[in-house]
């Protein structure tokens, strides 16, 4: 049985390799079944030769930045990807400089397909920690604060959530008097939990990487916006709107933005000549 925790991961923190995933935005997707050059096909990403360890990663990465004059709005990133063993056979692991993007979803649908997709990110500025797990083509369990999850299966996790050290009840809430947990370590923890692959600093730093160009993707239509929020308390807010709701919205402050204005003057009262005289 896998016992692994927070703990384990301590050496996040002093990482020079994980303070530049944090601060760039990456992401780091465990696949089990499938050869590295398989999922830089399935995810349309453009063969860019190898790379030794993280150092040649980032600098494919800042190659390619160069290549587009940094531009901000391009979305396209380098991605690396080599193979590693772990539960049930060997897994590919894709480490991307991606500002937390992650795979496209209907590209690990596809790789989850008949086997498990893990996969953890961080978007760089103010963070946004995102965890999710597939089950052959199903997302299982997504979350940014443990205690408000989401997907089909959305408790199963939580006897390894509380494992790990989150600070969950048994029914899945928040924990007020359980001790908080270094919340990245922890996310580390659990992945290696559903895959047996120990991420070290080591293994990061010193793999060949299989490089790929993945593109920008196009842009999805939307339906709706959901605003859904878990503060440090386990407070959570949550919003929906929908497309309609917001057209309508919209649609009446333009109206009210186009309206005529109309200024009206309020003057002192005229004088009423009969009750003053005229001096005469």
């Amino acid at each position: 049985m896998n016992l692994v925790t927070a703990h384990d991961y301590a050496w996040i923190r002093t990482s020079p390799v994980f303070r530049h995933m944090t601060g760039s935005g990456y992401t780091l997707t465990l696949i089990r079944g499938r050869a590295p050059r398989e999922v830089l096909r399935v995810m349309e990403a453009e063969p860019r030769g190898t790379a030794v360890g993280t150092a040649g990663l980032i600098e494919a990465g800042d190659a390619h930045r160069a290549e587009v004059d940094d531009d901000y709005w391009d979305e396209s990133y380098v991605v690396g990807a080599f193979s590693v063993p772990g539960e049930n056979g060997d897994w590919t692991l894709v480490l991307g400089f991606d500002g937390g993007l992650g795979i496209a979803a209907r590209c690990v649908e596809t790789l989850s397909k008949g086997g498990r997709v893990v996969a953890h990110s961080t978007n760089g500025g103010k963070p946004i920690h995102l965890f999710h797990w597939f089950e052959d083509g199903e997302l299982r369990t997504t979350f940014e604060g443990p205690s408000a999850r989401d997907g089909s299966t959305p408790d199963e996790l939580v006897p390894p959530l509380r494992e790990v050290g989150f600070p969950l009840t048994f029914e899945g809430e928040h924990d007020e008097s359980a001790p908080d947990v270094d919340r990245k370590a922890a996310v580390l923890a659990l992945a290696e939990r559903l895959t047996g692959v120990r991420v070290t600093e080591s293994l990061l730093q010193d793999a060949t990487y299989e490089l790929g160009l993945v593109p920008e993707q196009p842009a999805e239509e939307w339906t709706g916006v959901v605003i859904d929020i878990t503060d440090a308390h386990g407070e959570r807010l949550y919003r929906e709107w929908t497309y309609e709701e917001i057209a309508t919205a919209s649609d009446r402050a333009r109206a009210e933005a186009d309206a005529p204005v109309v200024i009206t003057y309020n003057g002192p009262p005229a004088l009423d000549h009969s009750e003053h005289g005229t001096g005469e």
